[in-house]
């Protein structure tokens, strides 16, 4: 595999002493024009957010200045995945985020001036590419366990439960609010006969829906009392939550759809270990992607056109992470830059790069404490990919 360095110069487009980060890599931050940026913004840095700590929602002007421009708030955030916040997929320039307002976690909608047009009443993890379903899960069991993860604020109410049956994966209609349980713990817990038992905790995470928004995949974790690693498998569902498929992976992680049929995770094999795989959905099949080169696990992001592979690395002995991309079609791999990770943020407070594509291709934004603070920067990658 062809494998060369390129390094990009990244521009930092927050600043000032507030802390500034958007959130997952697989969330549209750019606004449907191109022109602004979503954040978030924060008095502190080095510890999880307690129930009281509020995050500022903002828009980041990149024709003017990089002027920061707040226009809306939310209590309900981790420093891993923000507040889902993200812009709606539909004709209109609308955001979405998630907040707490009482004894639940909702998810607010809103537009590019901060006026709010609803609030839905389940919090959202990620929307249907027409911009008119979501899927949620239960934020409070996540809080508990995978810290990082979830929202502070609110006890998950069958948390001494291992599976329940009433908890699971909701699909939400945006325009309505209406919303109703599609997986349950109970129900994946019995999918397979290999599959751990009810004896140990039980959780989802990461859902993401199909380019068509006819499936979805999501992973189901469970860890046994006392023990401090967890185990993963992934899964996909028809969007009304039947039809499941278990993968074969010994391990999952991070993973991004590649079409309507296949997706591309980090996973295990038996015959060939750890590395990025390029599965048929339902199925089996399978292939690495990048053998030899792509050794580590990494936030994965795929271009506008499909051609590039976007992805990052978690820091190596020198504390340093590496944005990669990497091309299908010629089987080339390009570093684009090492940023110093901040050994003292590491565990659920840590700062991921969790690269983003811009609409149009051009651009890469991440997140970075490389300069002693968590900040947004852009890196112009037109020019690598162009080439």
């Amino acid at each position: 595999m062809p494998h060369r360095e390129e390094i990009v110069s990244p521009v930092r487009v927050t600043s000032g002493p507030k802390q500034h980060f958007f959130g997952y890599y697989d969330k549209e931050q750019w606004s449907p024009g191109g022109r602004y940026l979503l954040t978030h913004e924060v008095d502190f840095t080095g510890r999880p957010p307690r129930p009281e700590d509020e995050a500022r929602i903002g828009l980041v002007d990149t024709e003017d200045g990089f002027n920061l421009r707040q226009v809306s708030k939310t209590s309900a955030w981790c420093w891993q995945q923000g507040s889902m916040l993200q812009w709606i997929p539909d004709e209109g320039e609308r955001i979405i985020h998630n907040d707490r307002i009482g004894d639940r976690f909702v998810s607010v909608v809103l537009d590019r001036q901060g006026n709010r047009e609803k609030v839905l009443p389940r919090p959202i993890y990620t929307l249907s590419n027409d911009g008119k379903r979501a899927l949620s899960l239960n934020f409070s069991r996540n809080a508990d366990s995978r810290p990082g993860y979830g929202y502070a604020g609110l006890i998950d109410q069958g948390g001494e439960e291992p599976c329940p049956a009433e908890d699971g994966i909701y699909l939400v209609d945006l325009e309505t609010g209406d919303h109703r349980l599609i997986i349950s713990l109970a129900e994946i817990v019995e999918t397979d006969p290999q599959s751990p038992g009810r004896e140990v905790k039980h959780w989802f995470n990461h859902l993401l829906f199909s380019p068509d928004d006819e499936r979805f995949i999501f992973l189901h974790r469970w860890r046994g009392e006392g023990e401090r690693s967890f185990d993963t498998r992934i899964c996909t569902a028809e969007a009304d939550g039947s039809d499941v498929f278990i993968s074969d992976l010994q391990f999952a992680s991070h993973f991004i759809w590649f079409d309507e049929h296949r997706f591309i995770v980090w996973g295990r094999t038996e015959k060939e270990g750890d590395g990025y795989y390029l599965i048929e959905d339902r199925t089996d099949e399978k292939r690495t992607v990048g053998s030899g080169q792509l050794k580590r696990d990494g936030h994965c992001n795929l271009s506008p056109d499909g051609n590039w592979m976007l992805t990052d690395e978690y820091p190596d002995e020198t504390d340093m992470r590496k944005l990669i991309l990497y091309n299908f079609e010629r089987d080339l791999r390009v570093d684009m830059g090492r940023f110093y990770s901040p050994p003292e943020l590491s565990g659920e407070i840590r700062c991921d790069l969790h690269p983003r594509w811009s609409r149009d291709g051009k651009y890469v934004c991440i997140d970075s404490a490389h300069q002693g603070k968590r900040d947004m920067y852009l890196l112009k990658v037109d020019e690598i990919t162009n080439a």
